[in-house]
């Protein structure tokens, strides 16, 4: 809705200013004689006078004073900077920067996760599923996307940007990072990417289906790390812990992950845990975010400043044009 309003409504009380000069102020006056003329006492003599002391005031026409009412009108209207307020627009701040790593190794390839139809699907394909509807749940958060395998990579920097974020997730492929897992330089990654933050708010999800076989720092020294640094980490677990195999889920790291952060690991099977798994997220870190609220203002200050130039302007040209129409008259 649009409305009109003064940034300087304190002006106003100055509308009063010129009555208040007239009633209390003394007039102008100024001593000279009435007549200037070398035979004035002949003059005086001839009319039968004696000059005397006296005041002449000049007197105003209405069209003066209702010219000048106008003008200062006008003019304090002008300095009270009127303004046109527009329909208000809101911004909506994120409260919280979230970090999702995903591991990439190669055995996220394994086709273990039934999809919604009943057929069965790799654990990275369920997983960006399933982040994809996390992510679009997380209004008012900035959203960053770490992938990892054999080293770890900033693949979307903190932005709050979802469908972005959601859209470089889906690019993703296994072991487009290398075939092993490096969860401890996913996490020390992690940490690099905070040390920008300005939120309060520091999460980390970390998604994986194996135990670390190639980092430098190991997951639970980076963990340390991320603590001192304000960061939560939520480690989640993808796959069966008890399956056999080179690089088997190593739930324990995890947990010392989670305890050392301050978060909670979770185990997801299947398409259906890992859903809830997210739910579980969006429950122990709700979205925060904050809604501001301003009208943006159109200056109005020139129309009145404007027409009261106008109005002196239009006053002036009537009286030069009755000046010299009286002149013409006369000398006809």
């Amino acid at each position: 809705m649009v409305m009109l309003g003064l940034d300087q409504s304190w002006a106003l009380l100055l509308l009063p200013l010129p009555l208040l000069v007239r009633w209390f102020a003394p007039a102008y006056r100024e001593i000279r004689p009435a007549v200037r003329a070398p035979f004035f006492t002949e003059l005086a003599h001839a009319a039968e006078t004696s000059p005397a002391e006296g005041a002449v005031v000049q007197d105003r026409t209405w069209r003066q004073t209702a010219v000048g009412a106008l003008v200062w009108v006008l003019l304090i209207v002008a300095l009270a900077r009127p303004v046109l307020l527009e329909p208000p627009i809101e911004r909506t701040e994120t409260g919280r920067d979230l970090l999702l790593a995903v591991d990439l190794s190669g055995s996220m390839a394994t086709r273990d996760f039934t999809g919604p139809d009943g057929v069965q699907t790799s654990r990275l394909d369920a997983v960006k599923q399933v982040i994809d509807d996390f992510l679009a749940r997380r209004q008012g958060d900035r959203v960053g996307l770490i992938v990892f395998g054999t080293a770890a990579h900033a693949q979307v920097p903190f932005t709050p940007d979802l469908r972005a974020a959601r859209e470089l997730l889906d690019e993703t492929r296994v072991s487009m990072a290398g075939p092993q897992t490096a969860v401890g330089d996913a996490i020390g990654l992690g940490i690099k990417l905070f040390e920008k933050s300005k939120s309060d708010g520091r999460v980390m999800v970390l998604l994986t289906d194996g135990n670390d076989t190639a980092s430098r720092v190991t997951p639970r020294k980076a963990a340390e790390l991320a603590a001192h640094e304000g960061v939560t980490i939520y480690p989640i677990g993808v796959g069966d812990p008890t399956a056999a195999g080179e690089d088997p889920l190593d739930i324990a790291t995890l947990d010392g992950v989670a305890e050392a952060t301050g978060g909670e690991s979770f185990l997801a099977t299947d398409r259906g845990e890992l859903e809830r798994v997210y739910a579980a997220l969006d429950a122990l870190e709700p979205s925060e975010f904050e809604v501001k609220t301003w009208r943006p203002k159109r200056p109005l200050f020139v129309w009145p400043l404007a027409a009261a130039v106008l109005s002196l302007l239009l006053f002036q040209l009537a009286q030069l044009t009755g000046g010299f129409l009286s002149r013409r008259r006369r000398d006809a």
